[in-house]
C-alpha cells in the first residue's frame, strides 16, 4: 500500500504581514496541516510568531496545528499550546530533561507527541521513546531563520531519514517521519524514497515565489509520486 505524505506549509515562511490571508491562501489550496514554529528567541535566533499570534490564529481556521517547539525551557510552551489547543506538539531531544512527562502530558490532553532531533543528534536517543511518539521530526539543517535559503542540508541527511525509516520498521511500528529544512522542490524525491511521511513546506517549495502557491503544490505532489514510485522500485 502506498504511504500517504502531508505537505505541511511552515506559516513562517507565509507573509507574515497578511497571515489571514496566507491562510486561506492554503486552505483554498487543498492542504489541512500547518507547521508552526514556537521559537524562544535563544534556541534559535529566530521569533517568527508569538502565543497570541498563535492563538488568533486557531480562532480563524480548522487546519491541523502541528507545532514545533524550538526553546530552551519546554514545559511552559507544551503548557500554552495545549490550552489553545493544537493537533501535535513537537519539542526538541536536546532541551529536555523529562522526555517521558512531556510525553505523558501532551498524550493526557488526547494531543500527538512528537520529537524533534537537531541534524548532528545520534538517534540513539530514541531508543526508550521511540514507541511512544506519533512523530520524530529531522532537522535537515541547524536551527537559524528559515528564510535563508543560502544554507543547505547537512550532507548526512538523507541517510539519517533512511536510517530512521529502519529503525521503525525494526520495531514494527506506524511513527511518521516528519523533514524540516530546505525541503525543496530538488530533495522532495529523495527524501521521500528515504521514508519521510511529513515535509515542512517553505520558502524553497510552496512558497518558491516563482509560481503560485497552487502550482507549487501541484509540483510538490508530482516529486512526492515520483519519489513513492522509486521507493516501490527499490523494495519491490
Amino acid at each position: 500500500m502506498q504511504r500517504n505524505i502531508t505537505i505541511a506549509p511552515s506559516i513562517m515562511c507565509a507573509d507574515l504581514c497578511n497571515l489571514e490571508k496566507s491562510v486561506r491562501e492554503i486552505e483554498e489550496a487543498g492542504l489541512d496541516t500547518l507547521h508552526i514554529d514556537m521559537i524562544d528567541g535563544t534556541f534559535s535566533p529566530s521569533m517568527p510568531l508569538g502565543i497570541n499570534t498563535i492563538e488568533q490564529l486557531r480562532k480563524i481556521t480548522d487546519m491541523k496545528f502541528d507545532v514545533h517547539i524550538m526553546a530552551n525551557t519546554n514545559e511552559f510552551f507544551i503548557q500554552e499550546m495545549l490550552r489553545i489547543g493544537v493537533e501535535q506538539i513537537t519539542f526538541h531531544v536536546e532541551t529536555s530533561f523529562h522526555l517521558d512527562r512531556y510525553i505523558n502530558l501532551i498524550k493526557k490532553h488526547d494531543t500527538k507527541v512528537g520529537i524533534a532531533l537537531n541534524p548532528a543528534t545520534p538517534l540513539s536517543v530514541l531508543d526508550y521513546v521511540l514507541p511512544q511518539v506519533d512523530t520524530v521530526l529531522l532537522m535537515l539543517i541547524n536551527p537559524g531563520f528559515a528564510t535563508d535559503k543560502g544554507e543547505k542540508q547537512v550532507s548526512y541527511a538523507t541517510k539519517k531519514v533512511e536510517d530512521l525509516a529502519k529503525l521503525i520498521r525494526f520495531k514494527d511500528l506506524d511513527t511518521k517521519i516528519e523533514v524540516d529544512g530546505r525541503v525543496s522542490l530538488n530533495t522532495i524525491p529523495t527524501l521521500v524514497r528515504a521514508g519521510a511521511d511529513i515535509l515542512v513546506a517553505g520558502s524553497t517549495s510552496l512558497f518558491e515565489k516563482s509560481n503560485s502557491l497552487k502550482d507549487n503544490k501541484k509540483l510538490m505532489e508530482s516529486l512526492i509520486q515520483e519519489g513513492l514510485q522509486e521507493e516501490v522500485g527499490i523494495n519491490g
